[in-house]
């Protein structure tokens, strides 16, 4: 049945049950995640994916809505009315230009799977299950904008895999901030009268270049970096506007606080120095630092391993791989895991266009799989396991303290 043989211990007969009700669906799951890899939708615009998703879940029974909390493409499916109500997350949208070479296509047809296996089991397990459609994690905060409006209310743990270049069982996530920089000047010719101009382009450099000093100086995971979105519209015209996305990110929320002051007034140098104005828009919610829940990630890691996952990476001490993610504000409300599950990506990291076409093909699929099965048979230690139902249970409250 699995690559590490059946499940066993006490939770043996649900997991089984779980796994066969998973079995009739697994073509429909590779199909669901090779089709959303094939038409990358950006953030927000993410419809065919969500129909998608939704039409597999429904098929399978599951009870589904689209545009949930008013978000047209988030979802909601649900299975069961148990006192222990966990969700699984999916992603499905791209990035610019290199498509899903965030794996997002396998992380939604990884919770469908988990879904419909839970789905099966959910009445006997006195379990709740939630498939939820996240939107525009790239970038745009879904999760964030789901957790404010309710999404997650009554839920007592919260669970995804992330595809990743090798199986982890999870990553620091920097807090982050995106914004937009925009400088307005005044054209002029830029040879005839340039003393007339106010260089919008130069305002962009002068931060930039502020920017790259600063960074001897910034703490251990202080990060910022970002691209030019306009800058000019010809080279004897001294450019009137100009304008930036730029990701600002740190350890935790309070140094974010700290750097994002610092970096401000690096565009604010920039105005300065070329008399232009400056306007600041953030771009989505800010994203928090993560917090995974150790018991449930324990047994994740086990199931896991049940299937012939390895973590020698993790068991070796090797660096925690680090990233960013919605995800992060999830874990401050309620216990949350977000391990990293691994394809055969030739080397390559995410955001890289070789992981987008590593992203699809055998070993793409098995992770598809394998992580559909250890997010359900995850769910249902937690459903089965006395101590480890009563810590979600009590700490889906204890967490809204963090």
């Amino acid at each position: 049945m699995t690559p590490g043989g059946p499940p066993v211990g006490e939770a043996a007969p649900a997991k089984a049950a779980a796994g066969a009700a998973l079995e009739p669906h697994r073509s429909a799951l590779v199909e669901l995640s090779r089709a959303i890899h094939d038409d990358p939708e950006l953030c927000f615009a993410e419809h065919h994916a969500a129909a998608s998703v939704g039409r597999v879940l429904g098929a399978a029974g599951l009870e589904v809505e689209v545009g949930v909390f008013d978000i047209p493409t988030a979802l909601r499916a649900t299975a069961g009315s148990g006192s222990l109500s966990v969700v699984v997350c999916a992603e499905y949208d791209a990035l610019p230009s290199v498509g899903h070479a965030c794996g997002h296509n396998l992380i939604a047809a990884a919770a469908v799977g988990a879904g419909i296996g839970l789905a099966a089991v959910a009445d006997d397990l006195d379990l709740t299950v939630t498939v939820l459609g996240t939107p525009a994690e790239e970038g745009g905060g879904g999760k964030v904008l789901l957790l404010d409006r309710g999404a997650f209310e009554g839920a007592h743990a919260a669970m995804m895999v992330h595809p990743w270049h090798e199986d982890r069982l999870g990553a620091v996530c920097l807090a982050v901030d995106h914004i937009e920089v925009r400088y307005t000047g005044r054209e002029a010719h830029a040879s005839a009268a340039p003393r007339k101009g106010l260089n919008a382009a130069d305002a962009l450099v002068v931060a930039q270049v502020a920017m790259g000093l600063l960074r001897q100086h910034l703490s251990p995971g202080d990060q910022v970096h970002g691209i030019v979105t306009e800058g000019g519209d010809a080279p004897n015209i001294v450019p009137k506007h100009t304008a930036g996305r730029f990701m600002i990110r740190a350890r935790t929320t309070d140094d974010l606080d700290v750097l994002r002051s610092r970096i401000e007034r690096c565009f604010e140098a920039g105005a300065i120095a070329t008399g232009c104005s400056l306007d600041i828009e953030d771009l989505s919610p800010r994203y928090s630092d993560y917090v995974a829940d150790g018991p449930l990630l324990a047994a994740y890691r086990a199931n896991a391993e049940q299937l012939g996952r390895r973590f020698e990476a993790d068991d070796a001490g090797s660096a925690v791989p680090t990233i960013s993610t919605d995800m992060a504000n999830v874990s401050k409300a309620l216990p949350t895991i977000h391990p990293l599950i691994g394809i055969d990506s030739a080397g390559a990291v995410i955001h890289e266009p070789a992981f987008a076409s590593a992203a699809v093909g055998a070993s793409a699929d098995r992770a598809v799989l394998d992580g559909a099965l250890a997010m359900a048979w995850t769910a249902v230690d937690a459903a089965t396991t006395p101590a480890l139902r009563n810590h979600l249970l009590e700490g889906g409250q204890a967490q809204l303290g963090r």
